[in-house]
């Protein structure tokens, strides 16, 4: 988190172009060094609205952090009915963690998760913390396909359409320009999870950390600066209710699920209540016995499978 000169902002530089970015945003050519000093020299002297501006501008992930007000819950009808996914196949466009995380809890309860991936843009998150990327993805399917290259594009076609539950976690024209239309396959009576940072009409990329300071969600040190919850709480958070709300999706039904992460954690927010009746269990943490396969080495057998060519 970065002090402008009129309050509180937040920043992530998580892609391989935001270095680049952060001195475009700034004015400077950042070349190999460290980009948080001249950053924050140059939001001390301006607004954090016009830092805001700047980062839309460019397409960074960030923002102004702000106390919010909390909202209703982002899913309607989100009713204690348990649809069943077993022998679902699940097709999973997404990376990182909320919609993995979707992916895997509707796998834990059956479905057939099918993670696909392209060759320019695998999951970044194979990058990072194998074990957790072991967990997310262990018992899942690689497919790798590149829409570039025509049989690829059909055969990506072909395997969306055989999904009963698509998870996306980009800005929708990503997949559109692909000829993969949300409302197309929801007709067809697929349950189709988009998540985005701030609703799918807002052209605007986030993370689980500034997504969720920007929507309100922060601790306070004992001067009142502000503090991250949790790593990432935004992921999580959308996660969990991403796959609820596939769950409480009336059977039979098509469905769009349109999550703003930002929403998602603004329905968190609002009093809480506190008890020391009872002391809660530590988190306990696991270990896939299984690793994740490698990435698009499912592509053959899972094309075979349904009969693509």
């Amino acid at each position: 988190m970065i002090r402008a000169s009129d309050g509180w902002t937040v920043l992530s530089c998580a892609r391989p172009d935001d270095h680049a970015l952060l001195g475009a945003m700034i004015g400077v050519d950042m070349g190999d060094r460290d980009p948080w000093t001249p950053v924050e020299a140059w939001a001390a002297d301006h607004t954090s609205a016009e830092l805001d501006t700047r980062v839309e501008l460019l397409g960074l992930a960030g923002g102004v952090v702000h106390d919010a007000e909390p909202t209703p819950s982002v899913v309607p009808n989100l009713e204690a009915r348990v649809r069943s996914v077993v022998g679902a196949v699940l097709v999973d466009f997404s990376a990182l963690w909320a919609g993995p995380l979707c992916a895997h809890l509707l796998g834990l309860a059956g479905a057939r998760v099918i993670k696909v991936e392209t060759p320019q843009r695998p999951d970044g998150a194979r990058g990072g913390n194998q074990q957790f990327y072991d967990l997310l993805h262990a018992g899942h399917e690689s497919v790798v396909l590149d829409p570039s290259v025509p049989s690829d594009r059909g055969a990506l076609l072909e395997l969306v359409e055989r999904a009963d539950i698509i998870v996306e976690a980009s800005r929708p024209r990503a997949l559109q320009r692909f000829g993969l239309h949300a409302a197309e396959f929801v007709d067809k009576g697929a349950i189709w999870v988009s998540i985005t940072a701030r609703g799918r009409s807002i052209d605007r990329i986030g993370f689980g950390d500034d997504i969720a300071a920007s929507s309100g969600l922060v601790a306070r040190d004992q001067n009142g600066d502000p503090l991250f919850v949790g790593d990432a709480i935004a992921d999580p958070l959308t996660g969990l209710t991403a796959a609820a709300a596939v769950f409480s999706t009336a059977p039979g039904h098509g469905r769009l699920i349109d999550l703003s992460m930002s929403d998602v954690v603004r329905s968190t927010l609002g009093p809480v209540a506190h008890s020391e009746a009872s002391t809660p269990r530590p988190p306990r943490h696991r270990i896939s016995a299984v690793c994740a396969p490698a990435s698009g080495a499912d592509t053959t057998s899972v094309l075979s499978d349904f009969g693509i060519q």
